[in-house]
């Protein structure tokens, strides 16, 4: 489960990876579910366990493929992206580097996150925040 936290000022939270694979890489908050776990309860105890703070209601993104890490036998992963809606001032946890906000306008490049389905939700979640002619 990846979280795209939002703020009400339509900026995104990133996390700085503070571990292996990717360390000092940009990520979305998220981890993998326990055995059981409803994915929107992984979503909250991710963000929770990150951040310190609390997901509002969530609003599915998109589902990407990749793999953990860039070793020959790495494990392959289904990433689930959901955007919500959080408040008050995140506090990194021991697995977090650093946590900052990012403008839509101003998401780190290809070359500075930590996944390829980052790069993907983060596409897909800019294109939301685009405005549309009707």
């Amino acid at each position: 489960m990846s979280v795209l936290g939002e703020d009400g000022e339509g900026r995104l939270l990133l996390a700085r990876r503070a571990v292996e694979p990717y360390l000092g890489l940009w990520d979305c908050p998220g981890g993998f579910l326990e055995e059981g776990e409803h994915p929107l309860d992984g979503l909250r105890r991710e963000l929770a366990e990150e951040t310190g703070l609390v997901a509002g209601p969530a609003r599915f993104v998109g589902i990407w493929m990749d793999v953990y890490g860039d070793a020959p036998d790495a494990a392959a992963t289904l990433n689930i992206y959901w955007a919500v809606r959080i408040e008050g001032e995140p506090a990194p946890a021991d697995d977090v580097a650093e946590l900052r906000w990012f403008a839509a306008t101003a998401l780190p490049g290809p070359d500075e996150l930590a996944f390829t389905t980052v790069e993907q939700a983060l596409a897909a979640w800019a294109a939301e925040q685009e405005p549309r002619a009707y």
